[in-house]
């Protein structure tokens, strides 16, 4: 009974750590009202290669794989939700993991990433670099 009662709080504990409410995810219709109607910051978690392939209009990149990811993502403020997306939304969801761990309250991921954004005709945009 007693190993019963142990397994029952472990399981009890990691499933409410799998399934972080923190944590919500959007499609692309959602985030176009979502950003009229609420103040937020939109985070590019792509590579900045792929950032100046063409990116959500106002987003910022801060690039998931960089050595300086953890740095970048104390500047934002805690308080105010975060969007997160990347090409198909598996980094945006890894990075919404490490947000909710350093107490982000308000996390939105962006399923299907840009790739879906696109694919539903919403705009991109473009950095102009010279090579």
């Amino acid at each position: 009974m007693k190993y019963y009662f142990i397994l029952l709080i472990t399981l009890i504990f990691s499933c409410n750590i799998i399934n972080d409410k923190s944590i919500n995810q959007i499609n692309s219709d959602e985030l176009v009202e979502f950003l009229q109607i609420n103040d937020a910051v939109l985070v590019d978690v792509r590579t900045e290669d792929e950032h100046n392939t063409g990116y959500i209009e106002n987003s910022i990149n801060i690039d998931y794989l960089s050595s300086k990811f953890d740095y970048n993502i104390e500047k934002l403020d805690k308080n105010i939700p975060i969007i997160l997306y990347c090409r198909s939304g598996n980094r945006s969801n890894l990075s919404a993991e490490k947000l909710s761990k350093k107490g982000f309250r308000e996390i939105y991921n962006l399923k299907g990433g840009i790739l879906d954004w696109v694919e539903l005709g919403n705009n991109i945009v473009f950095t102009d670099t010279i090579n």
